[in-house]
């Protein structure tokens, strides 16, 4: 997969809300109504994830999930991570 350039990936940004690009990869939080709403939307991207065999450095606390994607191959972004945040924004927009 080809690490995507810097212009590229704030090209691609323009289409995800919320998302910014920094440290080599793009990231995004959500917040939800309580915990028990952030395990579930984790769990439904975790099976995703796995579906796509691409996997998110995560970390939530409470009611907030905070996401960062890269490509570790590549040692930056690709299509991957924007395949995966498009498919993480479908499924936290369908459980609001």
């Amino acid at each position: 997969m080809k690490k995507l350039s810097e212009d590229e990936i704030n090209k691609k940004l323009e289409n995800l809300e919320g998302w910014v690009y920094k440290d080599n990869a793009i990231h995004t939080s959500f917040q939800f109504a309580n915990f028990k709403d952030a395990f579930t939307v984790m769990t439904r991207i975790a099976f995703e994830a796995e579906a796509q065999q691409h996997h998110p450095n995560w970390g939530n606390v409470y009611n907030e999930l905070e996401i960062s994607l890269s490509t570790h191959d590549a040692d930056g972004v690709t299509e991957k991570d924007f395949k995966l945040a498009k498919a993480i924004e479908e499924i936290v927009e369908a459980s609001a």
